[in-house]
């Protein structure tokens, strides 16, 4: 840290030309806004620069090397990338052009040879909390450049809502420094968001419920829609826009291309999930790894954890870009898929990630042969209840219990996410007691009853039980409870997650 600090002390000093680099994704975009926003504010010599999906693919790329190179930069910091782009940090050396990477991933066995690699999973780093997402990289670098620079301004906890949201949609643990982190940012949400994450939040319908949850499925879509089907420069230009008109304007694009998001997904998983149906071999498999020439490559994150949601077990969906099969990972809770990928690493170009989320580019020749090895591997390590889906019961419950007072008690736990997850309860004894609603063929909502307390529930994805419900059929429930704003009423809310008829 100290030698990063040094270095952009030093091109702030010589008005060196300073490029901030990030990937495509909410934290790749939310890092460069952070880091671009605050450098911006007070030195005019730098730029940013994000790379192109289908052009240049993850990461650091040599087209963004050459780019610097063309515009007269000496020093790129990279941010959520980097850590494996030893190849294209020496060409920049070559140029002239120095390194800070600030990243999160897993290094490789060697660093790259740059001036400064912030990365607190390096084996050598002492830094005491191991999962900030890069966002949060970013965050502890610009704390320290003003720690050593005080009148470098604005105040680096002004950024706090920019860096939620990458904490949120990077799925990291909501532990130690994130969960800080994440409460604050959630306040400052709540309070003054900049008016491009304003923006987003009115147009995703979550004004009223700003929370992790809302951040994942109201915000994180829309802002990784604009690399997903075009370039992510627009989601930078919304998290960076200084006026509420300016921010609608760029949330409005973000919101028309997640509605084609939307339908690329939902194409590509009816496809992948039929070829799963059709196929044996694949159904008895411990794994999912699908490969289909002209499947979209901006959703093929989401529709490996769409299969998830179907076939409990490790997902690899891949398509082709430039000429090379490309792919995105998603693991199971337990396993780690990336330590089965680089198990079969002899096969792949590259690859990089995070213990349930990788991705990966092989030749197009060996993907049947990856097929086998990463089956075979996962075969051999993966423990056969991972491969059952669970929820885990903190404690049973009563209707009577689930107060107000209650609720919020355990709000004061929040913000919940992976690794401090929402308590889950289990009730017996309960039937329907009112008002049985079938929301758009898959979700229900009703009143359900037991021991003559009433509680309004909602259970998504489980229309199927809609009939035993109705007829009064007894049965036991897991859940976790809410708060429901509904048209400025607020009441309390039981989310199930698992129904079991007694």
């Amino acid at each position: 840290m100290d030698v990063a600090v040094k270095r952009i002390e030093e091109a702030i000093a010589n008005n060196e030309k300073i490029l901030v680099y990030g990937d495509y994704d909410v934290d790749g975009t939310t890092s460069v806004a952070l880091f671009y926003g605050f450098l911006d504010s007070f030195y005019r010599n730098c730029d940013f620069y994000i790379p192109d999906r289908y052009k240049e693919g993850y990461g650091v790329s040599e087209a963004g090397i050459e780019w610097a190179k063309t515009y007269g930069f000496s020093l790129i910091i990279s941010l959520d990338c980097g850590i494996k782009s030893s190849k294209l940090v020496e060409k920049a050396a070559s140029y002239g052009i120095d390194f800070i990477i600030c990243d999160h991933h897993r290094p490789g066995e060697e660093l790259p040879p740059a001036i400064a690699v912030l990365d607190p999973k390096r084996d050598d780093c002492p830094y005491p909390y191991k999962e900030l997402p890069g966002c949060g990289i970013g965050f502890k670098l610009m704390q320290a450049l003003v720690s050593r620079n005080p009148g470098w301004h604005p105040d680096p906890n002004s950024f706090l809502d920019l860096v939620v949201v990458s904490i949120a949609s990077d799925i990291v643990p909501i532990t130690g420094e994130n969960r800080v982190l994440a409460h604050y940012g959630i306040r400052q949400l709540k309070e003054c968001a900049r008016p491009g994450l304003k923006a987003l939040m009115s147009l995703s319908g979550i004004t009223q419920k700003i929370n992790i949850t809302g951040i994942v499925f109201g915000m994180a879509p829309r802002i990784n829609a604009a690399g997903r089907i075009a370039h992510a420069k627009t989601a930078v230009h919304l998290l960076l826009a200084a006026s509420e008109e300016e921010a609608y304007h760029y949330a409005e694009q973000l919101n028309i291309k997640n509605e084609k998001r939307r339908d690329f997904d939902a194409s590509i998983t009816e496809e992948a999930l039929a070829m799963i149906e059709e196929d044996e071999t694949l159904k008895m498999a411990k794994t999912t790894v699908l490969f289909k020439d002209s499947w979209h490559k901006g959703v093929i994150g989401i529709v490996a954890s769409r299969c998830i949601e179907r076939y409990h077990r490790p997902t690899i969906i891949l398509t082709m870009s430039n000429n090379r099969a490309t792919g995105s990972a998603r693991s199971v809770p337990g396993f780690d898929v990336y330590n089965a990928i680089a198990s079969c690493s002899e096969l792949l170009v590259q690859f990089g990630g995070h213990m349930y989320a990788a991705g990966l580019t092989l030749e197009l020749e060996k993907v049947a042969a990856f097929q086998r090895k990463f089956e075979e591997v996962v075969a051999n390590s993966i423990p056969e209840e991972l491969l059952v889906p669970v929820v885990d019961i903190d404690t049973p419950i009563t209707f009577n219990q689930v107060t107000k007072k209650f609720f919020n008690v355990i709000s004061q736990m929040a913000p919940f996410g992976p690794e401090n997850l929402s308590p889950i309860f289990i009730a017996e004894d309960v039937k329907l007691a009112s008002s049985l609603r079938v929301i758009k063929d898959k979700h229900l909502k009703f009143t359900a009853v037991q021991d003559d307390r009433k509680l309004e529930v909602i259970a998504f994805n489980m229309a199927e039980h809609a009939s035993r419900i109705a007829n009064g059929e007894k049965f036991k429930i897991a859940f976790s409870i809410e708060e429901n704003n509904y048209m400025g009423h607020q009441s309390i809310q039981l989310n199930i997650k698992d129904i079991k008829f007694e």
